[in-house]
Order: structure tokens, then sequence, then C-alpha cells
């Protein structure tokens, strides 16, 4: 590690959990993350700035006026810029040292197939069940552990679903794929600006401790937070039986 490393990174490696050891580890990671928005941006920044040495961000949308509320990574002066594009912009002056890569794309199966081996990690920050599932399936398969957020209204939600682990459940064991879950869009239901803020730091800490081996991750727990009553519950999730993802997956 560099002279400037260690003094940019001095607050981490105090800590004795993570120390110099967990910072390069940091250094020497790859996160995939998936939205560049509400979720994406603080996602991006923290993980940015935390010194994870290579991070991909996939989003086909672009900035617009209403993302301003609460999408922090954005600014005025990029309004119809690529949301991927933008996020980039905003780690890398942040952190130079950095390798980030912009996708405009959207993330289907071909080309999470592609990029989910390469990750040490992926971070779900999209905003539909379709992609919330694609990315799922991608994880499993290819045995990534996978950071979920996701948050509307005043109510948000993180888990870990970690594939490395035979008995861990999937996404899909929360939410089947075949359930018929209804996407509640912030056009019209709306989204407390800071709530996406603390949703995104929760995934980008969950993500940190995942890829510096420290902590105990949010792995077979589903964490709620209420931003009106400002509380957080804990539920326990279970590895479905009749899961069609993970549970096919360990049978091939």
């Amino acid at each position: 590690m560099r002279d400037d490393q260690l003094l940019r990174y001095s607050r981490h490696i105090l800590l004795d959990a993570l120390g110099i050891e967990g910072q390069q580890r940091l250094l020497a990671a790859h996160a995939l993350v998936i939205g560049a928005g509400g979720l994406g941006s603080p996602v991006g920044l923290y993980l940015g700035s935390a010194g994870v040495g290579r991070i991909t961000v996939v989003d086909d949308d672009r900035v617009d006026a209403t993302n301003l509320q609460r999408q922090i990574a954005h600014r005025l002066d990029r309004i119809g810029t690529p949301k991927a594009e933008s996020l980039a912009a905003s780690i890398a002056a942040l952190n130079p040292d950095v390798q980030v890569t912009a996708l405009v794309r959207r993330a289907d199966a071909a080309l999470l197939d592609e990029l989910v081996p390469q990750a040490d990690l992926v971070l779900d920050c999209s905003d539909n069940f379709r992609t919330r599932h694609a990315v799922n399936a991608a994880c499993v398969h290819h045995r990534r552990p996978l950071v979920s957020g996701a948050a509307i209204g005043f109510d948000g939600q993180v888990s870990v679903f970690d594939a490395r682990r035979d008995d861990a459940p999937c996404y899909a064991c929360l939410f089947p794929p075949d359930a018929g879950h209804q996407d509640a869009a912030c056009a019209t239901m709306g989204v407390f600006a800071p709530l996406v803020g603390l949703v995104g730091s929760t995934q980008a800490a969950e993500a940190l401790k995942l890829l510096a081996g420290i902590g105990e991750p949010l792995a077979g727990r589903l964490l709620l937070v209420d931003a009106m009553g400002m509380r957080f519950d804990e539920i326990r999730v279970m590895r479905a039986e009749s899961c069609p993802v993970c549970q096919s997956s360990s049978k091939t």
C-alpha cells in the first residue's frame, strides 16, 4: 500500500477488525453495482471512498430533474447524462484510484451472465422485480454473494443472499418469481429522500464487510426500515425447499 493510501484509509486501518489486511482486500476487490439511482448513489460513493479497487456500474437510464431530490451522485448539470456515467464521474472525483466502469445497458440475463462471474460481489440497487430476479439467478448460478436493497415511500429493506453457502436462502426464496409481485414506482408512490440513503448506506456497509471478511453479514436476515417511525426490524429468512432458483441450482 502506498504512503498516500495509508493516509487516505487511515481511519479504516485504525479499526482493529479491519486494519491494513482488510483494507488491502478492499483495494483488490471488484464490486458489480446494478442501478445508479437512489440506492446506487450512496452505494457507489461509499464503495469508492472506502477504496474498493474496481467498481462496475450498470444502468440504462438517464438523469432526470425528478431524480435530484434523492439520487445524490447526480447534479443539475448532468440532466440527460446516462446515470451510470454520472455515478462513475462522482466516484472518480472522490477517489481517482478506483477503476470505475460505466455500462449504459439494461441488466438482462445475458449481460449478467457475463459480468457476475467477474465480480467478487454484486449489489442490487435496481427498482423492479424483473431485474432483481435476473440478478439473483445470475448470483446463484455463479455463486456470488448478493447485497439486495429496496426502498419506496417511507419503507425500505436490505438483505444479503450468499450463494456460496449451501444452506443460505436466495432472493427468490423470499419473493418467488411466480408470485405476481407488483412493482411500485417512485413516480406514483413517491419516496422519502433520506430513506434511499439509509438503505444504500446499509448495502454499502454489508458489501464492505463481506469484501473485507469481517463482521456478521445480513445473510438469512431481512432488515426492515421504517423511516416514518424510525424503526429497524429484522425477520429471519429461511431457504425455501420449493425455490425454483437455488434448489434447482444445487441439484446441477
